[in-house]
C-alpha cells in the first residue's frame, strides 16, 4: 500500500503528472492512502453536519423498519449540510479520479458512516461495494474520508491487499492475514477499488470513528439517488462546469421524443460521457 501527503500535492486541483502513476498503483495493489489532504476547518464543520444528518437518518430508518444493523449509516448527504457540497466543489484528488477512469466520472453516492462502540453494523462484514465483479472494468471508484483519526484502536478499516482481483467472497482467514488496517490521521482520503474485499474494524474506544463514503463512476452507471431530479433541472444555472459533470447533469435521461431529438449542445445526455 502506497500513500502520499499533501505535500507531495501542493494544491487541490493539480496532482502533478502522478495522477497516472496513482491510477497504474491503484490498479495494483486496489487501494490508496492520501495523507493530510483535508484541512481541518472543514473537517471539523463535515463533523458537525455529519452528527446532524445521522440524526435525521435514524429517523427515517427508523419509522421505515430498516433499523437493524444500519446505526450510524447515512446514505445521502447532499442537502443535508452545506460542508457536504463544499467538499465536492473543491475536487479533492480529481486528477487522480480522472486517470482512473481515464476520462470523465459523475458521482453516484455521497454518505457517511460513525462507527461507534457496541453499535452493530454491516460494514463491519467482509464485502465489496460493487454487487457483480467487474474484473478490469474501471466501472466504479469509492473514496473514503476520515473526520476523525482512524486508528487500530476504534475500528481502522481492513483492507486486504489485491483483492479486487477476487471474484468470490475470500474466507476470513485468507481475508485477515491479507489484509492491512487503513491507519491514518483525519483529513486523509482513501481511493479504492470497488471489487476491493474490506470490512470496518471494531470500535473498541468510547469515541466516534466518523467518516465520509463516496463513489465515483463512469457517468453511465445510474446513480443510486437521482441527483438532477433531487435538486432539480434549474439548479444546473448556479452550478460551475466541473460541477454540472460530477453531479450528473450532463449524462441525463431523456423522456420523451421533443428531448430525445435535440441538437448536440442541447441533448441531455452530453459528449464525452462514455
Amino acid at each position: 500500500m502506497s500513500s502520499y501527503t499533501q505535500s507531495e500535492y501542493p494544491n487541490n486541483k493539480t496532482y502533478l503528472s502522478s495522477s497516472v502513476l496513482v491510477g497504474k498503483e491503484l490498479e495494483k495493489q486496489g487501494w490508496l492512502l492520501f495523507k493530510n489532504i483535508v484541512d481541518n476547518q472543514l473537517v471539523e464543520k463535515l463533523k458537525l453536519d455529519l452528527d446532524k444528518a445521522n440524526t435525521i437518518a435514524r429517523h427515517i430508518q427508523i419509522k421505515n423498519d430498516v433499523a437493524q444493523n444500519t446505526d450510524g449509516t447515512i446514505n445521502h448527504l447532499l442537502g443535508l449540510g452545506d460542508s457536504f457540497m463544499e467538499f465536492l466543489e473543491r475536487m479533492y484528488l480529481k486528477e487522480a479520479i480522472t486517470s482512473y477512469f481515464g476520462g470523465n466520472y459523475i458521482l453516484n453516492i455521497f454518505g457517511g458512516v460513525n462507527n461507534l462502540k457496541n453499535h452493530p453494523s454491516y460494514l463491519l462484514n467482509i464485502h465489496r461495494d460493487v454487487r457483480s465483479f467487474t474484473g478490469n472494468l474501471k466501472l466504479m471508484l469509492q473514496m473514503i474520508v476520515m473526520l476523525d483519526d482512524f486508528t487500530l484502536e476504534n475500528g481502522a478499516t481492513y483492507f486486504m491487499n489485491r483483492g479486487h482481483y477476487l471474484a468470490d467472497r475470500p474466507s476470513e482467514k485468507l481475508f485477515y492475514e491479507n489484509s492491512t488496517r487503513a491507519v491514518g490521521k483525519s483529513g486523509s482520503i482513501i481511493l479504492f477499488d470497488a471489487n476491493l474485499w474490506h470490512a470496518a474494524g471494531s470500535n473498541q474506544t468510547d469515541e466516534p470513528r466518523r467518516a465520509l463514503t463516496l463513489c465515483f463512476t463512469k457517468p453511465f452507471v445510474k446513480q443510486q439517488l437521482d441527483l438532477p431530479r433531487y435538486f432539480g433541472y434549474d439548479y444546473v444555472t448556479s452550478l460551475s462546469e466541473e460541477m454540472k459533470q460530477i453531479l450528473g447533469y450532463n449524462a441525463l435521461v431523456p423522456t420523451n421524443l421533443e428531448e430525445w431529438y435535440q441538437p448536440p449542445e442541447k441533448r441531455f445526455y452530453k459528449p464525452g460521457q462514455g
